[in-house]
């Protein structure tokens, strides 16, 4: 008797539906590591204002320096992935960041002999933005097109969680790196793990098969997507949800330090709290909305929860004072600071449809990026004509705002 033959259509779904978690691991693997730069610099924020003797004003540009970078590129770099491909862009962002970081562990860290001017330093950074921003939108096409409705948005969530995962290794990580062996060590260790992402993403991603082509909105011309209303009020709104995010991640260290006295320890596991509690309620979050399908929604509700944490954060500086309890909601502040970007990423790509999935997502992190260079580039510029209190509470209105201006009809 003949063995009866597996239906070949069947196999290749078989392998594609296995084949899908590995590349939303590489995607993970990718973002990763460039959140353990990006996100784990500002975590040695004290240590590196010591190590280049640095002003406030200009660790606040240094520590913006990448997300300009991010910001200038993102749309340029969404246009290129749908154009190219996300394997050759990806693999691009990621081979030129390690060749970046391996540039300034040679020539851009201090040593003993000589310490490299903030130029150096800043054009460093912004280089590792500029080509760095092309891992965000490329491993994001990536994820989208190997997933289906229903669960885009649990996949992307997980993708988003790489950002805080990625940035809370770089903030337990990196300050003791920095403290006990230095810059060089700090820079050669991204330049690493960079490297092996690219690895990662050459062995194992690969284009979709054409039966997981995920199903979404119109595909028109790049024009139609810039001139759709709802997605510029979701990139505005956006934007001011990354305020209370980058206020925590660039400068809680510096506020707990200089108002509480708390040591570097203290500082880089409230930094680290945040980024693994926000991928948390990044991964919770895209479940609940492809189980709900209310991602525009659940974006409103988390800018309202993220304004009451800071209101409360100003009161209880103004009054009590309670250093632990002002911990506390700076968590709060930036988990929900964090919580949403998996949601909305998902959204404004459903929003701009399956072939323009790269270009949408360059717009979102444009908003992101943006708001992240600008955010620790104004506050110590706004620290001189306001308190700390007050520059919580102006975080807490951006934040309203943004509930305002999100789209409100259910998606």
């Amino acid at each position: 008797m003949n063995p009866i033959k597996a239906d070949p259509i069947e196999l290749v779904a078989e392998q594609a539906n296995r084949h899908r978690w590995i590349v939303l691991a590489v995607g993970v693997a990718a973002q990763a590591s460039f959140s353990m730069g990006f996100q784990g610099i500002p975590a040695t924020g004290p240590l590196l204002q010591d190590a280049y003797r640095l002003t406030l004003d200009q660790l606040g540009l240094v520590l913006g320096a990448i997300a300009l970078g991010i910001a200038a590129s993102e749309v340029v770099w969404g246009l290129l992935t749908d154009k190219l491909g996300d394997r050759f862009v990806l693999l691009t962002g990621l081979l030129s960041t390690s060749l970046i970081f391996a540039l300034l562990a040679m020539f851009g860290a201090p040593r003993a002999e000589s310490i490299p001017g903030v130029m150096l330093l800043g054009a460093g950074l912004l280089a590792l933005g500029i080509f760095g921003g092309s891992i965000n939108g490329s491993s994001g096409k990536a994820v989208m097109t190997w997933f289906q409705d229903g669960e885009r948005g649990f996949a992307m969530s997980i993708r988003q969680t790489a950002v805080p995962v990625g940035g809370g290794i770089g903030a337990a990580i990196l300050p003791w790196v920095a403290l006990h062996m230095g810059f060089i060590s700090v820079f050669t260790t991204l330049a690493v793990t960079s490297l092996l992402a690219a690895g990662a993403a050459w062995t194992w991603l690969t284009p979709a098969p054409v039966q997981s082509a995920p199903k979404m909105g119109s595909n028109g011309p790049v024009s139609s997507t810039l001139r759709d209303w709802n997605i510029w009020r979701l990139f505005v709104a956006s934007g001011l949800l990354t305020v209370p995010q980058f206020a925590v991640l660039t400068f809680s260290a510096i506020y707990l330090i200089n108002e509480y006295k708390f040591g570097i320890a203290i500082t880089s596991a409230v930094i680290f709290t945040v980024q693994v509690i926000g991928a948390i309620a990044r991964v919770w979050s895209g479940r609940w909305t492809d189980k709900h399908k209310n991602r525009r929604t659940v974006v409103r509700a988390i800018a309202v929860l993220a304004a009451v944490a800071l209101l409360l954060l100003q009161l209880n500086i103004m009054t009590i004072n309670v250093p632990l309890l002002s911990v506390a909601l700076l968590i709060a502040a930036g988990v929900f600071g964090s919580a949403w970007h998996g949601v909305a990423y998902t959204e404004i790509a459903v929003m701009a449809g399956a072939s323009r999935v790269g270009t949408a997502l360059g717009i979102e992190n444009t908003a992101v990026f943006a708001a992240a260079f600008a955010t620790p580039a104004l506050i110590p510029w706004l620290l001189r004509v306001c308190s700390w209190p007050q520059l919580w509470g102006g975080i807490a209105v951006l934040c309203l705002i943004a509930a305002a201006l999100a789209p409100k009809s259910k998606s």
